[in-house]
């Protein structure tokens, strides 16, 4: 049976059990460009594909650059995270996350941790799928965060409130080729410089055209030599290393390739 008759409220179950509103956001992310995470043994990494700018638009610069980019957000000191979705859903979270990590710091003197304010916001979006009138988030998010009780942690969260916790993960567009490599080419013992050229080779792999420094996004969360975790959204020129670096060694990767390829021909 078409789902139409069910699809126009998110409280009504269709005939298999099925709710579609949830199901139509889950799809809007699957639109949206890729966003990377992955634990490292220096801290988390994120990493997003950037949707194509003006150049007229005025980019951000100073201590805004620590703070947000186009699909990365600091939360608090030691919580970031990234976004798959309408952004302008995520504004909306993201603001809700940053007054609840706040809030839980004044009553209890401590950072919030990291799965609690994970949970917090899931019980939002998953409040969304239940009462009428209301409509599902049309985001995901990457949280990339450390506390004293399980240090870095990755975390993934979808429209329906559901949450898990990744060593890796990919969400967006291309997510199947992303995790394939992810699940082949990701180690745990990696370093933040290889986790770094694997999520650009990723992109590289999953994006139309050549890959260059305006279309990736890379934050990354390590501790400081304070002894503090410290968010750190990449700049220009830190990207366009990264980038290069990746692009050297797909060619020369290639070039062995087609050297071994010529030798067992000849062989």
């Amino acid at each position: 049976m078409s789902g139409r008759r069910f699809d126009s409220r998110t409280t009504i179950f269709s005939q298999e059990g099925r709710l579609y509103q949830v199901e139509y956001a889950m799809t809007a992310i699957g639109h949206a460009p890729l966003t990377l995470g992955m634990l490292t043994k220096d801290g988390v990494l994120l990493l997003a594909e950037r949707p194509q700018q003006s150049p007229l638009l005025d980019s951000e610069e100073g201590l805004e650059k620590n703070i947000s980019a186009e699909k990365l957000f600091m939360v608090d000191d030691h919580l970031a995270v990234s976004v798959a979705g309408l952004t302008a859903d995520a504004n909306t979270l993201i603001n809700h996350a940053r007054l609840t990590a706040q809030r839980y710091a004044y009553t209890y003197q401590e950072p919030v941790p990291i799965e609690h304010l994970v949970t917090v916001m899931c019980d939002i979006k998953q409040g969304y799928t239940q009462i009428g009138g209301l409509r599902p988030f049309g985001v995901s998010f990457l949280y990339a965060g450390w506390d004293n009780a399980h240090g870095f942690q990755l975390y993934h969260s979808d429209p329906s409130g559901n949450f898990s916790a990744w060593k890796a993960n990919a969400i967006g567009q291309h997510t199947d080729a992303a995790q394939s490599v992810l699940k082949t080419d990701w180690k745990e013992n990696m370093s933040m410089e290889d986790a770094m050229r694997l999520g650009c080779r990723i992109l590289n792999k999953c994006q139309d055209g050549s890959l260059t420094s305006e279309k990736v996004e890379i934050a990354h969360m390590t501790m400081g030599d304070d002894g503090q975790p410290k968010f750190h959204i990449c700049r220009t020129e830190e990207v366009d290393k990264v980038v290069k670096e990746t692009i050297k060694q797909k060619e020369e990767e290639d070039k062995q390739k087609e050297k071994e390829r010529r030798e067992k021909q000849q062989g």
